[in-house]
């Protein structure tokens, strides 16, 4: 089977580099559907969703890093998101990073996927098309007051007790029972966290002594609980707020390669949960500013390679096709067959990209679901540099696991659209993006 990727590119520029942070509003009305309609409709607020961001200006085109308190934005969708934020900043559709935090009692956006169940509201199209507008406006105001950035300063530091590898129960080579965002089950929580990346890695933008914003990254699911029609940026989206709120300048999250990890570890999905997985989460973001190193941003560097990962051959479009039209069969197998139909008919390439600020700070950019081995693999790639990953981005791909991965079985390699021997192409993207 042949794999095809297409060209990277990238730019650099040096000296007037400023910043002009954004924020908008995109909670969807009542009655819409939610996780694509794989959870209960939303019958509640109970904080507000969020687009945040901000665009770095230089000599060269504008970019624009966005992180949106969505569940997903996939295929043409992500697409056509993109153009309209870089049509807002005056740059280039591939110059917007677009990350969504996954939180799941929030908007999954397909309008392609929407086509193939009329019968079905897995959108509001109506909402969708506002949220972006809100978005669009808010980059534009933005522009009116950028401020000058002469340093950056990164930071890191451990998350205590939310964040376990989801496939840590294994017999014979075989994921036995899985612990998701969260879970009652003692056994599995008495189990080890595994593999995670432990850390919460902080990049701020400064002029002089004045922090202009903040950005966060950590890899896990960011529930604590959803599916009970209540809109919620959840614990992930709490202390990015609380830490806003403290700190006076915008805190931005961006959730890192969590495929593969959620809080089942340590969370038993009770409400009382959510604010112990806050104070966690935002003790971790206050520390990793504590023993900053501040650096001078003489240059950014930007690159985008876009890929096409070819669908995984054990599901067929035809295949896929009878599910979804199978008017017999539950809403959720049909809904869960057509975002699988999505990614075998989208064709088009999957942006990755990255942004060098300085010599030795990158931020990384990655589709879908990625497991968090991606993340980990991007910072050995980078000895002595400072490296952050969001995952999240087009979110057409589904989960992306390792080849191995498939073999082990386990929910997410059920549900990974993509051929197992993707993890190679992804990989190699991950070397070229991270070359300066």
């Amino acid at each position: 089977m042949k794999h095809f990727i297409i060209h990277l590119f990238f730019s650099s520029v040096a000296l007037a580099i400023q910043i002009a942070p954004f924020r908008a509003d995109v909670t969807p009305p009542l009655g819409s559907p939610l996780c694509g309609g794989l959870v209960k409709p939303a019958s509640g607020v109970s904080e507000s969703l969020l687009a945040l961001g901000v665009v770095l200006l230089s000599d060269e085109k504008p970019i624009v890093l966005c992180a949106i308190d969505f569940c997903e934005i996939r295929g043409q969708d992500h697409a056509h998101w993109r153009a309209v934020l870089a049509d807002a900043a005056k740059t280039s559709p591939e110059r917007v990073a677009l990350h969504s935090l996954h939180q799941h009692n929030a908007p999954l956006v397909d309008s392609e996927v929407q086509k193939l169940l009329p019968d079905l509201g897995i959108l509001d199209l109506g909402a969708t098309k506002v949220a972006l507008q809100k978005v669009a406006d808010s980059i534009r105001v933005s522009l009116n007051h950028p401020q000058t950035v002469t340093h950056v300063a990164v930071g890191q530091a451990p998350v205590d007790q939310v964040a376990g590898n989801r496939r840590i129960q294994m017999t014979n080579g075989k994921v036995g029972k899985m612990r998701g965002s969260s879970s009652k089950d003692k056994v599995l929580r008495e189990l080890p966290e595994g593999l995670i990346d432990p850390m919460l890695k902080t990049v701020s933008f400064w002029n002089g002594t004045s922090k202009l914003a903040a950005l966060h990254y950590y890899a896990t699911h960011p529930m604590s609980y959803y599916g009970d029609g209540i809109i919620s940026h959840d614990f992930v989206g709490m202390a990015r707020e609380k830490r806003t709120k403290e700190d006076g300048v915008p805190h931005i999250y961006f959730t890192g390669c969590g495929g593969n990890i959620g809080a089942g570890k340590y969370n038993d999905g009770s409400p009382e949960m959510r604010p112990i997985l806050v104070t966690r989460l935002l003790e971790a973001m206050v520390e990793s500013e504590k023993n900053v190193q501040r650096k001078s941003l003489s240059y950014i560097s930007w690159k985008h390679k876009p890929v096409v990962l070819l669908p995984h051959p054990d599901f067929s479009d035809s295949r896929m096709t009878a599910i979804v039209s199978n008017l017999t069969i539950s809403p959720t197998q049909r809904i869960v067959a057509a975002l699988r139909l999505g990614f075998i008919r989208y064709r088009q390439p999957i942006l990755f990209t990255s942004l060098h600020l300085g010599d030795d700070v990158t931020l990384l950019h990655l589709p879908g679901e990625s497991f968090v081995e991606y993340q980990l693999f991007a910072q050995e790639r980078t000895q002595g540099g400072f490296v952050c990953t969001a995952s999240y981005g087009d979110g057409v791909t589904g989960y992306i696991p390792l080849e191995h991965s498939f073999a082990e079985g386990g929910y997410e390699a059920t549900q990974a659209y993509a051929a197992p021997e993707s993890e190679h192409i992804i990989k190699q993207s991950i070397v070229d993006l991270l070359k300066r």
